[in-house]
């Protein structure tokens, strides 16, 4: 048994940490019982439902995620703001589309990075993800108003290269084309749109 807490401290040591911390914020203060128990279930969790290992390495680089975060907040907080006015507007309703995005080769977990957050920006969502070709397909509320289907695989790119840049590994970042500044312009032909 003991073997097995150290392999789980030694492996999951990251998501031991965020649960912990979780917990904490669900209860509002931090004490030392708190804490103490948070670490607790966090052992627990991570015992019974254990996360399969990741493929490959991640590299965090703390400027390129705090401009990862920066750019999705902004995204965030004026794609909210549109969709509300898209609500309260005295128009008709925007014409939806679905587009597709092909992404650049990288692993997986980089790939759900990019569909989780671009699914989380009001008036986007990630309506199928297909690794094995690296294609997602986003519906988007307001394809016009947006910018069209280049304007949304734009931004899904330039989400992708984010992601990338913060925590992909400099053997990833090669595989993607982004070492040295450069970016990707492909991925922008291939589409497909339309009316849901």
């Amino acid at each position: 048994m003991g073997n097995r807490l150290r392999s789980t401290l030694r492996d999951h040591w990251q998501a031991l940490i965020v649960l912990a911390g979780v917990w904490v914020l669900l209860w509002g203060h931090l004490s030392p019982g708190t804490a103490i128990a948070g670490v607790i279930v966090a052992l627990v969790v991570v015992a019974v439902f254990p996360a399969p290992r990741v493929r490959g390495g991640m590299t965090i680089r703390p400027i390129r995620l705090l401009v990862l975060v920066g750019h999705f907040v902004v995204e965030l907080v004026t794609a909210s703001f549109q969709v509300a006015w898209l609500a309260i507007r005295p128009a008709p309703q925007p014409r939806g589309g679905i587009v597709a995005v092909h992404m650049r080769p990288a692993p997986e977990v980089f790939f759900a990075m990019t569909s989780g957050l671009s699914t989380l920006v009001p008036g986007s969502l990630v309506v199928e993800a297909d690794p094995t070709k690296a294609v997602i397909y986003q519906h988007v509320l307001d394809l016009h108003g947006s910018g069209g289907a280049e304007a949304t695989r734009r931004r899904t790119l330039a989400l992708e290269e984010r992601v990338l840049r913060a925590f992909a590994t400099a053997e990833d970042l090669a595989a993607a084309g982004l070492l040295a500044g450069r970016s990707r312009s492909a991925g922008l032909s291939g589409s497909q749109e339309g009316a849901p």
